[in-house]
């Protein structure tokens, strides 16, 4: 398993060591030991698993302290777009995105620690997306970004996705005030 930071402290790629033969293939798509040698020391309480239509855009979600999750997460089948927003407000990093493919043929993760709004855009019909949490879901603690927000300026390659009402409802990142 390779660990690789991104240019945003804290948010990390994971790549498995992928074994593939005539069978198929196998791999650990987590690792305790290997993550706390990395020091990712989150104790993931909770999966989550989606199904999306391509062209479903979820995000950007976030829960607000003391019910802040860290997220691993991957692709099952399909694809999608993976976007993570850092929301510290004291990070030298407040505001910046970073994106990366998340997909079943390469079979990357990425870690979210605790601070980051996410979402994802499905760019293969039937996706099947899986986090790990390291919180459990908290309804009160809840809120989101607007997907589309002109300050992020994320470009997430589709114009009109399909959204759910309560997304498209989110707040701009203007009026957000942050609590992490």
């Amino acid at each position: 398993m390779q660990i690789e930071k991104t240019e945003i402290d804290g948010l990390l790629i994971i790549t498995p060591k992928v074994f593939e033969d005539e069978r198929g293939h196998f791999f650990e798509s987590f690792n305790k030991n290997i993550f706390l040698k990395n020091g990712i020391d989150t104790d993931f309480v909770q999966d989550n698993q989606s199904l999306s239509y391509k062209n479903v855009l979820r995000g950007l979600h976030f829960q607000n302290p003391p019910y802040a999750q860290a997220k691993l997460v991957s692709v099952i089948k399909g694809a999608v777009l993976d976007v993570a927003v850092d929301i510290r407000k004291n990070s030298k990093t407040f505001g910046k995105h970073f994106k990366l493919i998340l997909s079943e043929k390469n079979k990357t993760m990425l870690y979210i620690p605790v601070g980051f709004a996410h979402g994802f855009l499905a760019i293969e019909d039937n996706t099947v997306f899986s986090y790990k949490c390291g919180n459990f879901y908290h309804q009160e603690s809840e809120n989101s970004i607007f997907w589309n927000d002109e300050t992020l300026n994320i470009e997430w390659g589709i114009k009109k996705p399909l959204v759910s009402e309560k997304d498209n409802s989110a707040v701009s990142f203007k009026s957000f005030t942050s609590q992490f």
